[in-house]
């Protein structure tokens, strides 16, 4: 079969190598490889948001497969923020103490651990969430537009669930500004029709998580770890707005790590502006400082992930291949050619790598994710 990824072999001799040196950032700890757990939505945490055995179950065992920095599904900082059923929640001190079991588990087990923070928006399931609400009023599905004051609380429950992180004993949080949801609708100048200080220009959309990324700096102590995911197209987003701000991020160096979700780290951008080159070129190529640069998006195996840093990444994000590969970095660092298996899965091998049956049902209507009987 010919590789989806053709690199110089030395080159790629060298990538494989990389992988496994160790990563050191700015603020928080360093990471013993360069292999990141993606934000894997789970629906296995109680009803009211605090954390099961199946959410501990399944992180821990990443964990301990080698992922040198394990990220929590997104946890919602407020109630209207549910984008799904048993979403992990972060919106009360009442999750603090399932919290501080998962960053305890995940550090025994030798991984950095993260919580990943965020809210839904008009993605919010109206069947769990509070009130659907987003940047501006939408029809389809049907959400109401945050007032300024709103906006502002957003803001400050934003911050308020990176310190409950902290207090529960996580050195850092991700920002989730990717996928749609709430922060990349404030992005979004089709999603974000305001026209007071958070809505117009791009400036101005860009305002509340710049202000939440300055409040989570003054709040928290001074080597809490903050990233931040961002996609640089769909839902309305422009690239060329992403880059530049990426540009800002970059220079201001109050992240410590920007990860991008891109689907596949070897598309082309859609818009044909920026046709001709890989989308992930047009931020591998910024001048980023002591910012740390990661992607996600098929990295399916041993050669991707090279080719990842080949590209200019400083880490990878793995999700697809981590649902059912627990242990891939210990995997690729075993062998140099290895590759997540191709699904369709089983729900026995889920069950084999650690997932809940909330999972199991949950992925069952993907297409072609699960065999079916």
């Amino acid at each position: 079969m010919t590789s989806r990824f053709p690199t110089d072999p030395k080159l790629a001799e060298s990538e494989a190598r990389k992988l496994f040196q160790p990563l050191a950032f700015s603020r928080g700890p360093a990471l013993r490889n360069r292999f990141v757990l993606a934000p894997l939505t789970s629906q296995q945490s109680d009803p009211d948001g605090k954390v099961t055995d199946d959410d501990c179950r399944s992180l821990f065992l990443r964990a301990a497969g080698g992922f040198a920095l394990t990220m929590t599904c997104a946890a919602h900082v407020q109630p209207s923020g549910q984008g799904f059923p048993g979403q992990l929640g972060i919106f009360s001190d009442k999750h603090i103490d399932g919290l501080s079991r998962l960053a305890d588990g995940i550090a025994r087990a030798g991984s950095v651990a993260s919580v990943q923070l965020h809210h839904a928006g008009v993605r919010a399931d109206p069947a769990y969430a509070v009130e659907v609400v987003g940047p501006s009023d939408h029809v389809e599905p049907r959400a109401r537009g945050l007032t300024i004051t709103e906006v502002q609380q957003l803001r400050d429950d934003f911050v308020l669930a990176a310190l409950r992180a902290e207090r529960a004993g996580f050195p850092g949080v991700e920002l989730h500004g990717a996928h749609g949801y709430l922060l990349a609708q404030f992005l979004s100048p089709e999603f974000n029709r305001r026209e007071d200080q958070y809505g117009g220009s791009p400036e101005n959309r860009a305002r509340l998580l710049l202000e939440i990324i300055e409040g989570v700096r003054a709040t928290c102590s001074s080597h809490f770890q903050v990233g931040l995911r961002l996609s640089p197209e769909r839902y309305g987003i422009d690239v060329a707005e992403m880059r530049d701000l990426a540009k800002v991020l970059f220079h201001r160096a109050e992240i410590d790590f920007l990860d991008l979700s891109l689907w596949d780290v070897l598309k082309e951008a859609e818009d044909p502006a920026f046709a001709g080159r890989p989308l992930l070129g047009y931020f591998t190529d910024l001048q980023r400082g002591p910012v740390r640069l990661g992607a996600a998006g098929k990295i399916l195996g041993a050669e991707s992930a090279a080719h990842a840093l080949a590209a200019g990444c400083d880490f990878v994000m793995i999700g697809r291949a981590a649902v059912l590969v627990p242990d891939f970095p210990k995997q690729v660092r075993d062998d140099a050619r290895f590759v997540a298996p191709p699904l369709p899965t089983t729900a026995n091998d889920l069950t084999l790598a650690g997932w809940g049956a909330a999972f199991i049902d949950y992925v069952s209507g993907w297409p072609g994710f699960l065999h079916k009987p």
